[in-house]
């Protein structure tokens, strides 16, 4: 397949300026004279410079191949939507080139290419004529928008009116029907929710096999990389530092960005959102063998234990214990709870539970473990993300590379027959 973009040296760069705002508070002239003062005392010291330089992108190259799925990740601030916005030519590169073949369709944040006066039929209407589309072929397309969005009650009504869900299940919609070659979509998805998003990468899978569009798909959700891209760019301060298949990037990535702990850890400390923490009641977790042991490396079909102590600030009534294990791409592998194992606990406000996990028969990885407390399992008291990591190492009868291609599970028994007809 032909190259549909291409990048040569590309950079981006800002001025950051420093000079001294032109309106000025009481609390601004108090803190400068106190400087000034302690200048005379301490001396001059070094003068922050008026303006400075940041380059949000340096030195990029790469080319993509129509219909070529492409996943860009990398942490906040490493140039992600700084790219998509040059690709898109909504700003201006200061450095290298960008060539493009075809038509692009954005949607980099909500409203992308919106018209917030404007209904959602209009906006429909004036997307399609922006990409050369003639008024035939966008009312041919325009029952597939409306039905794929699930807005049509609100066809009429200007987009300004629209929640932040209508309005990127609406874009989305006209993204991925209208007729465009390079289809860009950032983490704007995330607003969307959780079957919308699955429904949305359905489509870009689609379009992409069966239409043969080229996509450049940026987020913060490594399951969903995983599910939709072939290859992708992982990036950091502003540079592709590497580039891959999906899966050997994301196991690179996400290895380097956890934080793998071991023994005891004591969670007292940890941040957590009010919201479903409204106390600090788990206080400490590990992971053991069925001797006893603390571990973080199990080999595969090893039974362990899940243990963490809890001590509420008062008595939770029919507490209910959760357990959930996800693989390296925060894909739950696994959810379990002490109710659906039918183990009631009456009021209680302290105390050790032990979940024993018998024979997991996990792949070869590493995985993370969330924890939560909930009263009457409907009351959030306290939950934790991602605070306990352990790896899952083969067993020693063959080679790893025999368990690297991919899964959660592993069958522990198997065999085939070939049978005559």
């Amino acid at each position: 397949m032909g190259i549909v973009i291409k990048v040569e040296n590309l950079g981006k760069k800002y001025i950051i300026s420093h000079q001294q705002e032109r309106y000025t508070a009481l609390r601004d002239i108090m803190a400068n004279t106190a400087k000034k003062a302690i200048k005379k005392v301490i001396g001059k010291g070094e003068a922050l410079p008026k303006k400075e330089e940041f380059w949000a992108l340096r030195n990029i190259d790469f080319e993509v191949s129509q219909g070529d799925r492409i996943g860009i990740i990398g942490r906040n601030g490493a140039g992600k939507s700084t790219l998509l916005k040059l690709l898109s030519k909504i700003t201006e590169p200061t450095e290298g080139k960008i060539k493009i073949k075809g038509k692009i369709a954005s949607l980099l944040e909500v409203g992308t290419g919106f018209h917030n006066e404007l209904t959602g039929k209009e906006n429909i209407m004036l997307n399609g004529a922006i990409l050369g589309m003639s008024k035939k072929e966008i009312l041919k397309k325009m029952d597939e928008i409306v039905d794929f969005s699930g807005v049509e009650k609100f066809l009429d009504t200007p987009v300004k009116r629209y929640s932040s869900g209508m309005y990127v299940r609406l874009a989305f919609a006209v993204a991925a029907h209208l007729e465009t070659e390079i289809l860009i979509i950032d983490e704007v998805l995330a607003v969307g929710d959780a079957e919308f998003q699955k429904k949305c990468l359905g489509k870009m899978d689609d379009v992409s096999k069966k239409e043969g569009r080229t996509i450049l798909f940026v987020s913060h959700n490594m399951g969903a990389v995983k599910s939709l891209c072939e290859e992708v760019f992982l990036l950091e301060e502003g540079k592709i530092i590497l580039k891959g298949k999906a899966r050997k990037v994301l196991e690179h990535y996400m290895l380097g960005n956890n934080i793998f702990r071991t023994g005891k850890v004591d969670f007292s400390d940890f941040a957590r959102n009010k919201t479903y923490s409204p106390m600090k009641a788990i206080r400490e977790g590990w992971i053991e063998t069925y001797e006893g042991k603390i571990a973080y490396e199990l080999f595969m079909g090893t039974s362990f234990k899940v243990c963490f102590k809890f001590k509420a600030s008062r008595k939770i009534y029919d507490p209910v214990f959760g357990l959930t294990i996800k693989n390296g791409f925060g894909e739950i592998v696994t959810y379990i709870t002490s109710r659906q194992i039918n183990k009631l606990f009456g009021a209680i406000d302290e105390g050790t539970i032990i979940f024993e996990l018998g024979d997991v028969p996990l792949m070869p990885g590493r995985y993370h473990i969330s924890l939560q407390l909930y009263e009457n399992e409907e009351i959030y008291v306290d939950i934790l993300n991602d605070v306990l990591t352990f790896n899952i190492l083969p067993d020693g009868e063959g080679s790893a590379k025999h368990y690297s291609y991919g899964g959660v599970f592993y069958m522990k028994s198997a065999d085939i027959k070939l049978m005559d007809y």
